[in-house]
């Protein structure tokens, strides 16, 4: 055991020092780790335009580096990144287990679900599925800690059947007084809202899985597949089947008025 683990060592030491020597010839490879840096400041201040733009950079870099082999390279980058960021999300108090389910979820969907093909498209949704897991985990700051406390449990209950009513026993207040410092805060109604999350999380399940349009509809607890289409298309502008099949569409986001949070 310990002769085979002695040649292990060896042989990555050497390869170490090979590539010590050939890198040298490749410009831009000091660049890489202070991209990344910056990527994953931009991908923690949801900076999701900025961030994918700096993911193309270090993709070009890695090209330069690995030629024909760069899809491969970039799989097993992806698969890295993840756990870089899973490791920051736990520095940022997101509980371990959904950390761990993050990290599994991603590496999964990079060995299983990236084409050849559609490497470039998969970096932007990689992007957005990071924005997206983070920004459902920031703690909100609006003045009436009622409705951040509401919004919070409804990003960790989302798939159960909630409605004002249940919300409101929750929260052991009146469904009219909880109806009235939501829209009063946030902008929307909490019905309104409720639809937005459920749509905002709707996206991930037709971009990234096989199930069913009306499974996916079940699954958010829409009354029917024709009230989940027209509820989907309102707030992305197409219908479930056609954000499924064309990739090119943006993910929607629904933006809380910055006039509504708390001044720091």
């Amino acid at each position: 055991m310990q002769l085979h683990q002695h040649s292990i060592t060896e042989t990555i030491s050497k390869r170490y020092f090979q590539e010590i020597d050939s890198i040298n010839q490749y410009n831009g490879i000091e660049d890489f780790f202070n991209i990344e840096s910056k990527l994953l400041f931009e991908v923690f201040h949801l900076e999701s335009a900025k961030a994918k733009k700096s993911l193309h950079e270090m993709i070009d870099i890695l090209s330069i580096r690995f030629g024909r082999q760069v899809i491969k390279i970039v799989r097993s980058y992806f698969i890295v990144l993840s756990s870089i960021v899973a490791r920051k999300l736990l520095d940022n108090q997101v509980p371990s287990r959904k950390a761990f389910a993050f990290n599994l979820a991603c590496a999964d969907m990079i060995e299983n679900k990236m084409k050849d093909a559609e490497f470039l498209q998969f970096a932007d949704d990689l992007i957005d599925f990071y924005v997206h897991f983070i920004a459902d985990r920031k703690q909100p700051t609006f003045r009436h800690q009622t409705v951040n406390k509401v919004i919070m449990y409804i990003n960790d209950e989302l798939e159960n059947d909630l409605t004002v009513e249940s919300i409101a026993q929750k929260f052991h207040i009146s469904t009219s007084h909880l109806s009235r410092i939501f829209r009063e805060h946030v902008g929307i109604t909490l019905v309104e809202y409720l639809n937005v999350r459920r749509v905002e999380e709707s996206q991930y399940y037709l971009r990234h899985t096989n199930k069913s349009i009306t499974s996916i509809s079940e699954q958010f607890h829409f009354c029917n597949q024709s009230y989940f289409t027209r509820i989907f298309k309102k707030y992305t502008g197409v219908t479930p089947k056609h954000f499924r099949d064309e990739l090119h569409h943006e993910f929607y986001r629904f933006e809380i008025p910055e006039a509504e949070l708390e001044k720091v």
